[in-house]
C-alpha cells in the first residue's frame, strides 16, 4: 500500500465546501470553541487528525497491489477502501476495458494518471427475454446466444405492460443457471413479453447511488460510442450519479459516449473542473434535476448535442471560464434553474444556439433570477438564429459586460432576442456586433 497525504486527499474535495460559499447563504457564526487538538472519534466525519498517511490501493496491468484491468479489479479495490473508512484507489496507466459499471462508495478517491489511465467499455450487445419476469422477481431468462457473464451490468428496455410508455431498468447479473441470471435486486416491474423487452451490454463506466465525499481524479474515460448504441444521460454517462453530495471531478477526459459525458441528478455541491468532455451524442455536462449549488469551471466541452445542460432545478450554480466550442447548443438553462451565475464563459461556433433559455411550459416552469456576467459568444447559431435566445416566461435574469459577435455573413442572424412572454430582462454593458439585428425585444 502506497502512502498517501491525508493532506493532498481532503484537498481533493474541501474546496466543495468553500467554492460556492459566494452562492450560499452563510450561516450564523456560534461561540463554540474551536478544535485545537483533532482526535479520531467514532462517528466524527466533521474533525479528525492530518494523519501523515492514508489507505491506498493500486490497480493495474501489473505492479499494482491488485493487478488486473477489468471492473472486477477496480471494484475489489474501490469495496476494499470503502469497507476501511475511505481513501484512494490509485489507477495505474493501462486500458480498463469493462463489462460493468463501476460503482462508487462514500469517502472514496478514483486517482489515474492523466492521458493515460483508459477506461473504457465492451461494444453494446443486444437480446431478447426467452421467458416472463414478475414485479417481484429477482431473475430474468436470456434468449440463447446472448453473450452475458455473470457480473455483467445490464440494461433492460421495455414498454410498461399496462399503458405502453417506455422504461429503464439497470440491474447487475450476480448468478445464473444455463441462461437463467439472478439480478442484484428485484425488478419490481412486470417484465413480460407484451412489453417486448430486450437487455443490452449498456451502463455507465463510473456511477453512483447516494454517496457522499467522492473523487474522481486524472482518467480517461471513454465510451466507444462507434460500438454501443444510445443510453441517454438519465440512466448513464461516462460519470452518472444519483442521489449524491460532496463530489469532485477533476482532470478528467470524458469523450465519445452515446449520451451524456458527466452526468448527476439529485447531486449536492458538486465540483467539475479542468476536464474535458467531447464527442458525446447528449450532454457534454449535464447538472441534472434538483441539483444544488454545482460548481462548473475550466471545462472544455466540445462536439457535443448541448455543451453544458442545466436540466430541472438546478440553483445557486456558478458556471465559470468553461469553453463550449462546436456543440449545437452552447448552454442550454430552463425548468425552475434560478439563480445562478454564468459568467467569463467562451461560446463559440455553436450549431443552433449560443445560449439558450428554455421556454418551458410557463413563466411558473422558466429560468428566474439567474445572472450572464461578460461571457464571450461568437459565431453561434445559423443564418437565422439569435446568439442569444431568451423564450417562454423567463423572468428577472441580468445579462451585463458580455460580448456577443458574429464576424460570418450578417444574413437574418440577431445578437440577442427576447421572447414576446419574457420580462424584466436587464441589459447592462453588452457589446453585440456583426449581426442584422442586435437586439430584438418583445413588441
Amino acid at each position: 500500500m502506497s502512502p498517501l497525504s491525508r493532506r493532498s486527499f481532503l484537498a481533493s474535495t474541501a474546496a466543495l465546501a468553500g467554492g460556492v460559499a459566494s452562492l450560499r447563504s452563510s450561516a450564523a457564526a456560534d461561540d463554540r470553541p474551536p478544535v485545537t487538538a483533532p482526535r479520531a472519534t467514532s462517528f466524527d466525519a466533521r474533525v479528525e487528525p492530518n494523519w501523515d498517511e492514508c489507505l491506498s490501493i493500486s490497480v493495474g496491468p501489473k505492479d499494482a497491489d491488485i493487478v488486473g484491468t477489468s471492473h472486477r479489479a477496480v471494484q475489489a479495490a474501490v469495496d476494499y477502501v470503502g469497507s476501511l473508512g475511505g481513501g484512494t484507489v490509485v489507477l495505474r496507466p493501462g486500458k480498463y476495458v469493462l463489462r460493468g459499471a463501476v460503482h462508487l462508495r462514500s469517502n472514496v478517491r478514483i486517482q489515474g494518471t492523466p492521458g493515460e489511465t483508459i477506461v473504457t467499455k465492451i461494444p453494446s450487445r443486444m437480446c431478447k427475454l426467452a421467458a416472463d419476469s414478475d414485479w417481484y422477481d429477482q431473475e430474468l431468462t436470456l434468449a440463447p446466444g446472448h453473450g452475458f457473464e455473470i457480473g455483467d451490468s445490464i440494461c433492460l428496455r421495455m414498454k410498461n405492460a399496462h399503458n405502453g410508455s417506455p422504461q429503464v431498468l439497470k440491474r447487475r447479473l450476480v448468478a445464473r443457471s444455463g441462461d437463467r441470471f439472478k439480478l442484484d435486486r428485484a425488478l419490481k416491474e412486470n417484465v413480460w413479453e407484451a412489453g417486448t423487452p430486450t437487455v443490452h451490454a449498456l451502463f455507465p463506466l463510473l456511477t453512483g447511488e447516494e454517496i457522499e465525499q467522492i473523487a474522481i481524479e486524472g482518467l480517461v474515460l471513454d465510451g466507444d460510442k462507434a460500438n454501443n448504441d444510445n443510453l441517454d444521460g438519465n440512466y448513464a454517462g461516462c460519470v452518472f450519479l444519483q442521489d449524491c453530495r460532496d463530489i469532485a471531478i477533476r482532470r478528467v477526459e470524458a469523450r465519445d459516449y452515446n449520451g451524456d459525458g458527466l452526468s448527476w441528478q439529485i447531486c449536492h455541491d458538486v465540483i467539475v473542473e479542468d476536464c474535458r468532455s467531447t464527442g458525446h451524442t447528449g450532454l457534454g455536462l449535464h447538472p441534472g434535476s434538483g441539483s444544488q449549488r454545482p460548481l462548473i469551471r475550466r471545462n472544455h466541452l466540445a462536439g457535443n448535442s448541448i455543451g453544458l445542460f442545466f436540466c430541472w432545478g438546478v440553483k445557486f450554480g456558478l458556471a465559470e471560464e468553461n469553453t463550449c466550442d462546436g456543440n449545437r447548443v452552447g448552454i442550454s438553462i430552463g425548468h425552475r434553474d434560478t439563480d445562478n451565475l454564468v459568467r467569463n464563459n467562451v461560446v463559440t461556433n455553436s450549431g443552433e444556439v449560443g445560449l439558450l433559455f428554455r421556454p418551458e411550459r410557463g413563466p411558473g416552469f422558466c429560468a428566474h433570477r439567474n445572472r450572464i456576467e461578460s461571457n464571450r459568444f461568437e459565431n453561434n447559431g445559423g443564418r437565422t438564429a439569435a446568439a442569444i435566445d431568451i423564450q417562454g416566461g423567463t423572468e428577472s435574469v441580468t445579462l451585463v459586460g458580455n460580448t456577443v459577435s458574429e464576424t460570418r455573413a450578417a444574413e437574418e442572424r440577431i445578437g440577442i432576442r427576447l421572447g414576446d412572454l419574457t420580462r424584466d430582462i436587464r441589459l447592462d454593458g453588452n457589446t453585440v456586433t456583426g449581426f442584422a439585428r442586435d437586439v430584438v425585444r418583445p413588441a
